[in-house]
């Protein structure tokens, strides 16, 4: 075990200790299998809502919110890897840019497919928000699940 002056790099901050399975990719994938209960209520709202056309847009968009999440876990889990200065910037700007990657690909979709995009719209913002609370919560709940990464 390395003491913690030994765990510094040259700016003074903690150099990033490897752990056995990165928890920034162990969330994700986490909140990835959340999909299986928040797609079907989003897409049978959606459905319910707006039709076949809505469920089939709704559907895209729970999906690219999924996509989502997953490059962030990866990009977080690469930056940690590398630096705790790459894993701020990864995990500040990374936001923006995902915000941006969101928006860029539901334009394509939208601009590609013929869906309904208040329903694409919709549902990625439900499913995103939803996803991301309820993986908070599961988190401050769970005193038992292994992300212990201090």
């Amino acid at each position: 075990m390395r003491s913690i002056e030994e765990n510094r790099d040259s700016g003074g901050y903690l150099a990033p200790v490897p752990v056995a399975a990165p928890i920034e990719a162990r969330i994700a994938w986490s909140i990835v299998r959340r999909v299986a209960v928040v797609g079907p209520l989003v897409v049978g709202g959606a459905g319910v809502w707006r039709g076949l056309a809505g469920a089939l847009s709704a559907g895209a968009g729970v999906a690219i919110v999924s996509v989502n999440f997953l490059v962030n876990g990866l990009i977080l889990t690469g930056a940690a890897r590398v630096s705790v200065r790459a894993y701020h910037a990864a995990a500040l700007f990374g936001f923006f840019v995902r915000l941006g990657l969101i928006a860029v690909m539901m334009l394509f979709v939208a601009l590609v497919f013929e869906v309904d995009r208040p329903a694409l719209g919709i549902a990625a913002v439900v499913a995103y928000l939803t996803l991301l609370t309820w993986e908070a919560w599961a988190l401050t709940r769970s005193p038992g699940r292994e992300t212990e990464w201090t």
